[in-house]
């Protein structure tokens, strides 16, 4: 049973803009703080952006003030709006609760930001 699924990755010149969303069974979504994580390669997956069921936001400080999380409780659905992309923000993306117990990792969608 499919619970999380990311879209909107691709390829952008340093400096453009992308939209993820992310997709979640109701179960997962519904009252439950959201994050998006990254891995990078060769690097451990990090939090950059959460959101809590009443849409508080937090985000990790490389991302402050570019990166935007939202969310739409109707469709179960988290979106991060990423602008001024930098290199140094290609990595595959994903979505899970903020909090354990995290449900199964989705594929992920793969953000690559040439110089």
């Amino acid at each position: 049973q499919v619970q999380l699924v990311e879209s909107g990755g691709g390829l952008v010149q340093a400096g453009g803009s992308l939209r993820l969303s992310c997709a979640a069974s109701g179960s997962i979504f519904r009252f439950n703080a959201m994050g998006w994580y990254r891995q990078a390669p060769g690097k451990q997956r990090e939090l950059v952006a959460a959101i809590t069921s009443d849409a508080s936001k937090n985000y990790a400080d490389s991302v402050k003030g570019r990166f935007t999380i939202s969310r739409d409780n109707a469709k179960n659905t988290v979106y991060l709006q990423m602008n001024s992309l930098k290199p140094e923000d290609t990595a595959v993306y994903y979505c899970n609760r903020r909090y354990s117990p995290f449900v199964s990792w989705g594929q992920g969608t793969r953000v690559i930001v040439s110089a």
